[in-house]
């Protein structure tokens, strides 16, 4: 009697409108696929970048996956994680009757991500011969409507910043949230920081990263006696397709260890008590021409 085959990894993103950043998205997901010849592996984005997740189930079902466990490639459980990913998901359940999916956690904070943001760092101060003591880190990530996932950001700042040596580490956003990258390097400087380093909080290049650098680089323009340089995106580093591989075996044990806290749509926070049991509206998705409805929320990208 053979066993039955494991679950496929799927691994979900949102998508870009950077050419770059969804070519990193396949090439990681390729990577992936060669690293684990036994198991089936597949990746899609739920807009904007091909390609579309629905043609990823399709090709998986097409060669006999019925199981998926899903990973979300994103670093903050934000409206596409709690929201529009499992929206995704329960589509492709019903395109393909007899399917079964296994959602798992959002990627970040976790201790394999901060080795590598500490290594991003890391090779900004290398090229400069600055020492840890002397430079402040701002930590920059997307920004949510979503006061748990900007929370997730701190949090994640906080821990890289515990015994590793900085000056500083703050906080800063790049949309919808504050403080700026404007607003987070003047705090820095108020503070007394004369070396900065923006640590753009992204997996892979994209707009906003683009942007986050852009405006450090107004920021310092006005701003000389403040040294500010920018390092490099998360990227497809070994840590990374590390932490995706434990998020799937999560998945599929179903040890999710979820923290849902401080959930907006769980507990009264200040400002968003409208939102407790408020069920998930999914914006809309142009790539996924069965995908209507009248009221999605709207996302620029």
């Amino acid at each position: 009697m053979t066993s039955a085959p494991p679950p496929a990894l799927l691994l979900v993103g949102h998508g870009t409108r950077d050419a770059a950043g969804a070519r990193a998205f396949r090439s990681f997901t390729e990577a992936l696929r060669a690293a684990h010849p036994d198991l089936p592996v597949g990746g899609g984005f739920i807009e904007l970048s091909p390609p579309p997740l629905a043609d990823s189930v399709a090709a998986l079902v097409a060669a006999g996956v019925r199981d998926f466990a899903a990973v979300p490639l994103v670093l903050v459980s934000a409206g596409h994680a709690k929201g529009d990913i499992p929206a995704a998901l329960a589509r492709e359940k019903l395109r393909h009757p007899g399917t079964s999916f296994a959602y798992g956690r959002p990627l970040g904070p976790h201790p394999g991500l901060l080795a590598v943001l500490e290594r991003r760092v890391d090779e900004v101060l290398a090229a400069t011969a600055t020492e840890r003591a002397a430079a402040t880190v701002l930590l920059v990530g997307r920004g949510s409507t979503d006061p748990d996932a900007n929370a997730e950001v701190f949090k994640a700042a906080r821990l890289l910043w515990e015994g590793r040596g900085y000056a500083g580490v703050e906080t800063a956003f790049v949309s919808l949230a504050e403080p700026s990258v404007a607003a987070g390097l003047g705090r820095c400087a108020r503070l007394g920081a004369r070396t900065v380093v923006v640590l753009p909080y992204f997996l892979f290049a994209g707009v906003l990263p683009d942007r986050v650098r852009a405006q450090a680089a107004e920021w310092a323009a006005a701003n000389g006696a403040v040294d500010v340089r920018c390092a490099d995106v998360i990227g497809p580093e070994p840590e990374l397709a590390a932490l995706v591989a434990e998020r799937y075996r999560e998945a599929v044990a179903g040890d999710l260890r979820m923290n849902c806290d401080s959930c907006v749509y769980r507990i009264a926070m200040p400002g968003f008590e409208d939102r407790v049991g408020r069920p998930q509206q999914p914006h809309h998705h142009p790539d996924d021409p069965s995908h209507t409805h009248g009221h999605g929320h709207a996302h620029s990208h």
